[in-house]
């Protein structure tokens, strides 16, 4: 697969991408180290990388897995009466139990992401606000199965290729993509401590030890240890957004696929190599499997869903619902083409 170039990409430089790939490989990986193995200099490394942050272009975060927790997750479409979708989408955008949001359907339907702590909190908003507002004409909600795209160990691939073979196993590059998550047969137990380290981890997922313990009341190092495992039993992981815009891709879509039962692995799976796909999973309803692309335009986007993705076997039927506008991404708001702002971290 060929990498993206600078033509590819509207407001990235050629060094740009090769440091977003190295800090999707170890998002938390010393400037000094990415730039021993890029050839740049520590000082160069960190002068872009801010600069990317404050452009709005990249956030390093840290993500909670709500599975470990034993939360629910839910994708939830609404149908709006016309001119109500754009004020429903900002008030779910402001709730922190909602990840993400999109305006879709030509201003008319919102997609968002739900994680609710308790069955008493994922009533309230999917049985009884949502069901009762006057400018919802219609719902769905799909609890999420299996994420393969987007979270732990599961990079978005428009940057593959951006590296050379040897500057990835340098870096400490993940083996198989598709490396499952840790099995969590109970719920996870956070304490006050854990729960504020990952709020600083939330807001800068390059923020430094001495910061995290700061920020939770923790020496540094125990601050090391609780992080290291709160990653290692799957709770946490650090993530790398980035702006499609950044990169040429102007165009997003949420794709509704109904897909063979025995093959809905195989088909998300293939997924995973797709650089146009940043996030795809299995859910229930009447579609089995969500995904969202984004394309360089509408006839890429066509060519996509007509043969790459559409013509894999197993796929049955596909509905495509195009992106008026993007409000929120892995937790962070969007304004048009930027990520809301974030510290940049060290």
């Amino acid at each position: 697969m060929n990498g993206p170039s600078i033509a590819d990409s509207t407001t990235l430089e050629l060094e740009d991408i090769r440091i977003l790939r190295a800090l999707q490989i170890d998002p938390r990986i010393s400037f000094a180290t990415v730039g021993t193995v890029l050839g740049l200099s520590e000082l160069t490394v960190a002068r872009r990388y801010r600069r990317m942050v404050r452009a709005g272009t990249i956030r390093v975060i840290g993500v909670v897995d709500p599975g470990t927790l034993g939360q629910s997750r839910w994708m939830v479409r609404l149908r709006c009466r016309p001119g109500s979708a754009t004020a429903m989408a900002e008030a779910l955008a402001q709730r922190d139990d909602v990840s993400w949001v999109a305006l879709s359907a030509a201003g008319a339907e919102v997609t968002f992401a739900v994680r609710s702590r308790s069955q008493e909190q994922r009533d309230d908003l999917l049985g009884h606000r949502l069901p009762r507002a006057a400018a919802v004409l219609d719902l769905q909600a799909s609890a999420i199965l299996h994420q393969f795209v987007g979270g732990r160990a599961h990079y978005w691939a428009a940057l593959a290729g951006a590296l050379t073979p040897d500057q990835e196993t340098a870096l400490g590059s993940a083996g198989s993509p598709f490396a499952e998550r840790p099995v969590v047969r109970q719920p996870q137990q956070l304490s006050v401590q854990d729960e504020k380290l990952l709020a600083a981890l939330a807001v800068d997922g390059r923020a430094s030890f001495v910061d995290l313990g700061a920020a939770s009341g923790l020496t540094p190092g125990r601050a090391t240890r609780r992080l290291h495992a709160l990653v290692d039993s799957g709770v946490v992981h650090v993530d790398v957004e980035i702006t499609p815009e950044a990169l040429g891709y102007r165009t997003r879509a949420n794709l509704w696929l109904r897909v063979h039962p025995s093959k809905i692995k195989e088909v998300g799976r293939a997924t995973v190599e797709m650089p146009e796909v940043g996030f795809a999973a299995a859910v229930t309803g009447p579609h089995n499997l969500h995904v969202v692309v984004q394309c360089r335009d509408v006839d890429a986007l066509f060519e996509f869903t007509t043969g790459r993705l559409g013509g894999l076997p197993g796929v049955e039927t596909m509905e495509v619902s195009p992106v008026l506008r993007q409000l929120k991404q892995a937790g962070t708001r969007v304004d048009g083409d930027r990520l809301a702002a974030g510290r940049p971290g060290g």
